[in-house]
């Protein structure tokens, strides 16, 4: 008697995962992505005309316009990498067609995900380091006071101190440091724009006061010229917050856009590697 032993040649078990073909992918996507939201920045620059008068009307459409071309970049972008990674990705023999559906928009989604973190990281540190440079070259051409005293309300406080023809006041009493009650009222000024923030009756009447002295102009007129700039202050804060939320939901637009145009290129680039479409 002799025994007979029957080996089966079973298929070497293979990876569900292909990260070759997710990191092609991937940073194809995040290569046309840069050049895509490159070419973006320069449309916006060409057409951007800084000496309107009407920016802070334009500037929601402006931002809506920018939301736009971002979900469009995002899309295109995220598409062709998700084609390269079904495409790319090793053949699945003997993998059920709903089950390679699965993993197709898998590497299509994954894909999408590490370009998106990727270009977030990327990003980042550009822009910390353009950052950095910026603070650094304005420090060099201006002292620390200047610095302290500026910020995003400057402008407001350089309207409340603008000179009036009139001469200032040589009232002795008032012969105190300029750029402390500069800075005082750089304080008021800035916290108008903190949602439900006002300034009291009292704060109101000490700063018309103050340009009063530093200006030259009558009590009524400073707090005239007060209220004006508390009324901008407060259109402008308003119109900033406005904008940060339409970008806001544009992003969280393009990121989902983005998602589902990875998943489905994924699937389609799968199935002509298998030859389950054609073109």
């Amino acid at each position: 008697m002799v025994d007979t032993v029957i080996v089966e040649n079973e298929p070497a078990p293979s990876s569900a995962v292909s990260w070759s073909a997710i990191l092609a992918g991937a940073a194809v996507s995040g290569g046309l992505s840069l050049i895509l939201l490159a070419i973006g920045s320069g449309i916006g620059f060409s057409v951007m005309n800084p000496w309107s008068n009407a920016a802070a009307a334009t500037t929601t459409k402006a931002a809506t316009v920018a939301g736009i071309y971002i979900t469009v970049t995002a899309v295109m972008a995220s598409a062709i990498g998700g084609y390269l990674a079904g495409r790319l990705r090793h053949l699945w023999l003997g993998t059920h067609p709903h089950e390679a559906f699965f993993r197709d928009t898998a590497h299509g989604l994954v894909s999408w995900a590490v370009a998106t973190v990727g270009g977030a990281i990327l990003l980042g540190t550009v822009t910390t380091s353009l950052t950095g440079a910026a603070v650094h070259g304005a420090s060099a051409g201006a002292s620390m006071e200047a610095v302290r005293n500026g910020g995003p309300t400057a402008i407001f406080t350089d309207r409340l101190f603008a000179y009036d023809s009139v001469a200032p006041s040589k009232d002795p009493g008032m012969a105190r440091d300029y750029n402390g009650d500069r800075a005082f009222a750089g304080r008021l000024v800035g916290r108008i724009g903190a949602p439900g923030r006002e300034l009291t009756a009292n704060e109101r009447q000490n700063l018309a006061v103050i340009v009063a002295a530093r200006t030259g102009l009558a009590l009524p007129d400073a707090e005239t010229r007060v209220a004006d700039v508390e009324a901008d202050a407060r259109v402008a804060a308003d119109q900033a917050r406005r904008v940060a939320m339409m970008m806001s939901f544009w992003l969280a637009a393009s990121l989902l856009a983005g998602a589902l145009a990875a998943s489905l290129a994924a699937w389609e680039g799968g199935a002509i590697r298998d030859g389950r479409m054609r073109y």
